[in-house]
């Protein structure tokens, strides 16, 4: 329904009908509701042997973004993999979920393949996928992915020295990444101060807060919101969560966050629970990943931080995330099952 709400204009201009987007992700939801079923019922022993192989096979993806006739490039991104029926499928969704399920194989790397791998290749073969991100580029994916790790160190037992050590060397990376790329630079500016320049680089926040404060208590009602009339850039992706601000209120807002804390508070119950090493490294990487979508997403919308192209699961628009986040989910719950 939100996807309709908040597409429904621009896809009748775009394509002259309405439920343009809506059918796509009508059929994208049959595909992911398939994958999460599909997930839940493969024998756990197997995603434990084969779980490195997901970040290769997801590297692999990501490379191919740039063949030319595959990856499709759209508004200065190369991230997207051309499909079949128009269909484009962002493999960098899959890396950031994939990164759990190496790491995972890391932390018992002496029970697998890993565990016969160098060090020296074991350092490639987790940076150099990762340092790719940056090429397409695609930085909200890279950030989660460090944000996740530098939580899965901490959360096992990593010396809070060498942790400081490492954020200290990556302030001037940062630095780097940030301000020598006009595009970055021009969203951190429009971050501080979005007024200094709202037809230009202030806009899609400004519009966004407008969105959400225009909604105030109870909202416009469904449908009603006037920020997806072109006011509001990505109105059906990136800031849905404007959209329904506007039309549902603070009180729509609070009820999906609510949503998403429950989601966030089960997965963490999982990797809590279980006793097995992997397993609870396994579930407590794919839940800080969500929460941390979640979290970067609404923290865009409200202006709280820069503009990034990611989007909110499972409310925008988009059969990449969608699928991907249903084969997250059939992960945890296969091993929810497989602890029972």
């Amino acid at each position: 329904m939100q996807v309709y709400s908040s597409s429904y204009i621009f896809a009748t201009e775009s394509y002259d009908d309405g439920l343009y987007f809506f059918k796509r992700q009508f059929i994208f939801t049959v595909l992911a509701f398939a994958t999460l079923i599909f997930t839940t019922q493969i024998p756990f022993e197997k995603i434990r042997q084969h779980a490195w192989v997901l970040w290769a096979i997801a590297f692999i993806l990501v490379l191919a973004t740039f063949v030319p006739g595959l990856g499709v490039k759209v508004g200065g991104a190369q991230r997207w993999l051309r499909m079949p029926m128009g269909i484009r499928f962002e493999p960098s969704e899959l890396l950031k979920i994939a990164f759990s399920f190496l790491f995972a194989s890391l932390v018992c790397r002496e029970q697998n393949i890993l565990g016969k791998v160098k060090w020296g290749w074991l350092f490639l073969l987790i940076t150099v996928p990762i340092l790719v991100l940056l090429k397409q580029p695609d930085f909200g994916s890279f950030a989660i992915i460090m944000i996740v790790g530098t939580a899965l160190l901490f959360t096992f037992g990593m010396n809070l020295k060498w942790l400081g050590f490492a954020f200290a060397s990556m302030l001037p990376v940062l630095y780097f990444l940030v301000w020598h790329s006009p595009y970055r630079r021009a969203r951190v500016q429009a971050f501080i101060d979005p007024w200094s320049d709202p037809a230009q680089k202030g806009f899609q926040v400004i519009q966004s807060m407008l969105s959400v404060h225009s909604g105030g208590l109870t909202g416009q009602g469904l449908g009603q919101g006037q920020g997806k009339l072109f006011f509001l850039p990505e109105a059906h992706t990136d800031f849905t969560m404007a959209v329904l601000g506007e039309e549902l209120g603070f009180i729509g807002i609070v009820a999906i966050l609510l949503i998403y804390g429950f989601v966030v508070f089960r997965g963490f119950s999982i990797a809590i629970k279980t006793n097995d090493l992997f397993k609870k490294t396994l579930a407590l990487g794919l839940s800080t990943t969500f929460a941390l979508s979640v979290f970067i997403n609404m923290g865009v919308v409200m202006g709280l931080l820069p503009t990034k192209g990611l989007t909110m699961p499972f409310l925008s628009y988009g059969g990449s995330s969608l699928i991907v986040l249903c084969f997250m989910f059939g992960i945890l719950l296969n091993i929810e099952m497989s602890e029972s």
